[in-house]
């Protein structure tokens, strides 16, 4: 007779231990889940459909003569600093869609599938760069529309895509960290915007720095945003590459050290 003891299975600790590569597919299997879902819910792709189109119509119109003059003369400073705010703002829905999946049980279910645990969360953060993808070609092609011509040419216009791409991507880290231990994604969402409109409203987005005062001046110049939107004019407007696309670079890489270990370690004790 056997008389070892019987751990009750209520008891009983999976053991899921997947290799690199297979994390990686895995990965990429719940991006595409993601994708899926967006296709099936059309409404998911209002904020970066609907929102580059009105703000870059709002923001032109309205400050353009009492900014510039002209609306013309502000389109190479407008369109940069609404690519900047409304990709980095579509980035928020990154946590607040996880804590949606989070209340409904649905990384719950994830657990007992023979997959990476991490896989959901990963996918989940792949999959919203096809957002930031539409929300950043949608404001370049309104931009045109209403006349905006960038002298950089379509080789940095195409840079500047993709660093705001990779930027965002970065950002959505934070929220995603909110997402996690947050208890709401109302929460998510609050938290989210108490941090970013400061940040997108006290930079250069949108007006001169030259015209705030200077005790603001400081706080806009050593902005994170400020130098992504510097990036952004110098490489579509001036086809160069300053030190601020540097600084952003090394930006975005300091929040992905810092807060991709934090997230996933409170979503594995989360899960």
């Amino acid at each position: 007779m056997n008389n070892l003891p019987i751990t009750p299975a209520a008891k009983r600790e999976l053991k899921n231990h997947a290799s690199l590569g297979h994390s990686i597919r895995n990965s990429f299997t719940m991006a595409y889940r993601g994708l899926l879902k967006i296709r099936r819910t059309p409404e998911q792709l209002f904020d970066v459909t609907l929102q580059p189109i009105i703000f870059t119509l709002m923001f032109t119109y309205i400050f353009g003569g009492a900014i510039s003059g002209n609306v013309q003369s502000y389109l190479p400073v407008i369109i940069p600093g609404i690519l900047v705010q409304t990709v980095i703002t579509t980035s928020v829905v990154t946590g607040v869609q996880l804590r949606e999946d989070m209340d409904k049980g649905v990384f719950d279910r994830f657990k007992s599938l023979p997959i990476a645990r991490i896989s959901p969360l990963a996918g989940a953060l792949l999959a919203d760069t096809v957002r930031y993808t539409i929300a950043t070609v949608l404001t370049f092609v309104m931009g045109y529309i209403i006349g905006y011509r960038p002298n950089g040419g379509i080789g940095h216009v195409a840079i500047a895509a993709v660093l705001v791409i990779v930027c965002s991507w970065a950002m959505s880290w934070i929220f995603a960290f909110f997402g996690v231990i947050a208890r709401t994604a109302s929460s998510v969402q609050g938290i989210s915007m108490i941090i970013l409109f400061p940040l997108t409203f006290l930079s250069n987005a949108f007006v001169p720095v030259n015209t705030m005062p200077h005790w603001l001046q400081w706080f806009v110049k050593v902005n994170p945003l400020s130098h992504l939107v510097t990036a952004v004019r110098d490489l579509v407007n001036n086809g160069t590459v300053g030190s601020d696309l540097v600084i952003s670079l090394i930006g975005a890489a300091v929040i992905v050290v810092i807060f991709a270990p934090l997230t996933v370690r409170a979503y594995m004790r989360r899960t």
